[in-house]
């Protein structure tokens, strides 16, 4: 069975960057060779791999990275924490819950 990764790395800079592959291990080498100059990570090393998630539904994979790229930083390390009761609180409309910035 095919296997697929959405995985979060953190940059140099402190930013996230979330991406998607069939092949963790290559990828991560891609990205720590600078291999695309064009890729976000380029300048932004080191590279740490702060969370992954195997798939086996290609769409799901996909469609999961795209969820996680919307998300805020917040709910982004929640995530990579296992915070789960703080990852369902930051997906809550903030406008009516309060900001989760003030919740940290």
């Amino acid at each position: 069975m095919k296997s697929y990764f959405v995985y979060i790395l953190k940059c140099s800079d402190n930013s996230y960057y979330t991406g998607f592959t069939n092949n963790l291990e290559r990828r991560l080498q891609e990205h720590h060779s600078g291999k695309n100059k064009n890729c976000y990570t380029f300048n932004k090393k080191p590279l740490e791999l702060m969370w992954f998630e195997t798939f086996y539904d290609v769409l799901n994979a996909i469609a999961t990275e795209k969820k996680i790229k919307g998300w805020t930083r917040i709910k982004k390390e929640a995530l990579i924490s296992e915070d789960w009761d703080k990852l369902v609180l930051f997906s809550k409309n903030y406008t009516q819950f309060g900001n989760p910035n003030d919740l940290k």
